[in-house]
């Protein structure tokens, strides 16, 4: 008893939760892993600068679920969002600024793309807050609805085709003191939403309002509120995944990103975030963002090499749902056995 109690009083004296620990050893064990198969393609300065300008993409759509997730709800509509404010942005830069525009000076026209991107995500995220927190419609059936709405109204503005122009390529192919610009745009974004969630009442209005909402109500928080300043938020996150969806590809398409809303959930609850709301850290989520991409990076050199197919990528969406799955039934064991310890409390 004496061993239990002394190292639940051991964990309980790190500065990070012990789920964040485990998902940090198996980010570590994954890059190792692949490291030692595959030394002179994983393990490369190459590689490293082609998956840091990749997991941006999805990771800070990554933040946009969490947020809402920690309310006890969720936002299927930000991939639809991403993509209309990427679209409205393309159409600013184009009209404005292209060869066939008005021929104002794109030092005015950025500006003011990256702007407009940011009021159409602001808008949705607004809209998806209204339906749930004042209309009552349950979240998930909410953003089911609005995200075929932006997807609609994407293709209604772009007609089908993609918007193709290259004046945010400084942003997706641009490096500042050696970092690729995505990779700060995540970083940034993951120290505000860390500031914002520890360190703030609204943050512990959100943790509190996925905990125990009847308590919330009672703390005399005003949930409507919280919710529709939550899901403006995840909008908001949404468009600047939208400017980077168009600065790395140089183009806004309405159907880009499909599979990145299944792809944002499996990070956030890989992450720790609590799909019933109310834990979930931003390093949990950091660290999962890591172990997708060092998977589907790894597993990606493996299976070509091995089996030299364009089929082959595929394999890492089982290695997603494998990762995943492991993942969950740790966390069920370790809780069920710490919950036993007779040295911790429940």
């Amino acid at each position: 008893m004496e061993k239990t109690t002394s190292r639940n009083s051991l964990i309980n004296r790190l500065p990070f939760d012990i789920y964040t620990l485990r998902l940090f050893v198996i980010s570590f064990a994954i890059f190792v892993a692949f490291s030692l198969l595959l030394p002179d393609k994983f393990l490369t300065i190459r590689n490293m600068q082609s998956m840091m300008v990749q997991f941006p993409e999805y990771g800070i759509l990554a933040f946009a679920i969490m947020i809402t997730m920690l309310t006890g709800g969720i936002d299927l509509s930000i991939v639809g969002a991403a993509n209309l404010s990427a679209v409205v942005a393309a159409l600013v830069l184009t009209r404005l600024a292209g060869e066939n525009g008005a021929g104002m000076s794109p030092v005015l026209v950025i500006p003011l793309a990256m702007i407009s991107a940011l009021i159409v995500g602001s808008i949705c995220g607004l809209f998806n807050g209204f339906l749930v927190s004042t209309v009552g419609i349950t979240p998930i059936l909410a953003t089911l609805g609005t995200g075929a709405i932006y997807t609609g109204l994407s293709f209604v503005v772009t007609g089908g085709p993609a918007i193709t122009t290259t004046q945010l390529a400084f942003i997706g192919n641009g490096y500042i003191l050696g970092l690729p610009i995505p990779v700060i745009v995540f970083t940034v974004i993951a120290v505000v939403f860390s500031i914002m969630l520890n360190r703030t009442t609204f943050g512990f209005n959100v943790y509190m309002l996925g905990t125990n909402p009847t308590a919330a109500l009672y703390s005399g928080i005003n949930s409507n509120r919280v919710l529709l300043r939550t899901y403006w938020i995840a909008g908001l996150v949404a468009s600047i995944a939208g400017i980077i969806f168009l600065a790395r590809t140089n183009s806004a398409k309405p159907d880009f990103g499909a599979s990145f809303i299944l792809l944002t959930v499996l990070i956030a609850i890989l992450g720790g975030v609590s799909y019933t709301g109310g834990f979930g850290t931003v390093s949990g989520l950091v660290l999962a963002v890591l172990s997708i991409q060092f998977l589907s990076t790894g597993l990606n050199m493996l299976m070509l090499e091995l089996f030299p197919s364009s089929a082959a990528i595929f394999f890492r969406q089982i290695a997603w749902g494998g990762l995943l799955l492991l993942v969950m039934v740790l966390t069920f064991y370790v809780d069920r056995r710490r919950k036993r310890s007779p040295g911790t409390q429940t």
